[in-house]
């Protein structure tokens, strides 16, 4: 009886093994596989206008969204057969080791930490930190003059408020909050005199607010955004670089950006070298 009961629960075992086995053989897919059956799964940010927004109809805009649309079609996939998965700053290593998505294209800076688990095509932009102010201040001009006890604002767990106090402004006033939109709005109701970040980011949040918000100062780092594929998966990586070369060079690079972050008023800036490495 023992006997039987074990070699039963040991044969039910082994058969939902396999079911699940079955259930998750898709994530197995490579990139270009997926490709190749005429669909693909890219993480992106939801929350970061101009850049990669989940607009309140369900569609997504900004530029991180037409890169990644243009390098699908490149890969033979058309744009109304990619869906888009948020990418969190924190989760996107994991998605794409887990094979949840394809590539991720959502402000990934490229850095050695970040290589010990995947790989990078690109850069598809150079950002640097900056700041963004209200669009009649005409006392920040840049890191260096945010003295006074003027008050700052980043996100939380986050290096470039520290960095301004560190290097620039060492009495300014820190204010961290969980997400930027919440940094903007302290902005526009006058809790903080500045946020800060990335440039491109900062652009977008603009953009959003024409007239209102503006990014000064030249960007005082740099951080080169990459499209993020499984480690080692070297074919992916060739062809997304091909695209990303192919949109500079046809115009979709500067017209992609000129009709997302361009509103802001922010420069269309000289598109990046990519790097074959």
């Amino acid at each position: 009886m023992r006997i039987n009961r074990a070699l039963r629960f040991g044969v039910g075992a082994i058969a939902l093994a396999l079911a699940v086995s079955a259930c998750g053989g898709g994530d197995d897919k490579s990139g270009l596989e997926n490709a190749k059956d005429g669909k693909l799964t890219v993480g992106i940010k939801f929350d970061q206008p101009g850049l990669g927004l989940r607009n309140k109809d369900g569609s997504f805009s900004g530029f991180d969204v037409e890169v990644a649309k243009y390098v699908g079609e490149k890969l033979g996939v058309k744009p109304e057969n990619i869906e888009f998965k948020e990418a969190p700053s924190a989760q996107r290593e994991t998605l794409i080791e887990n094979g949840q998505v394809d590539f991720v294209v959502a402000t990934y800076s490229i850095n050695d930490k970040r290589k010990e688990k995947v790989d990078f095509a690109g850069p598809y932009f150079v950002a640097g930190q900056s700041l963004l102010v209200k669009a009649d201040n005409t006392d920040i001009t840049g890191a260096e003059s945010l003295t006074g006890n003027k008050k700052l604002c980043s996100v939380k767990g986050s290096t470039p408020a520290q960095n301004v106090k560190d290097k620039y402004a060492k009495d300014v006033q820190l204010q961290e909050f969980d997400t930027y939109s919440l940094c903007v709005e302290a902005l526009r109701n006058g809790s903080v005199d500045a946020v800060t970040t990335d440039d491109i980011i900062l652009a977008g949040f603009a953009a959003q607010s024409p007239g209102q918000l503006k990014v000064v100062g030249k960007p005082f780092t740099t951080e080169n955004y990459g499209i993020g594929v499984k480690k080692g998966d070297t074919e992916i990586r060739g062809q997304i670089n091909d695209a990303i070369e192919a949109m500079i060079a046809d115009g979709s690079w500067t017209k992609a950006f000129t009709s997302t972050v361009g509103s802001s008023g922010y420069p269309v800036p000289q598109p990046p070298t990519v790097n074959r490495y």
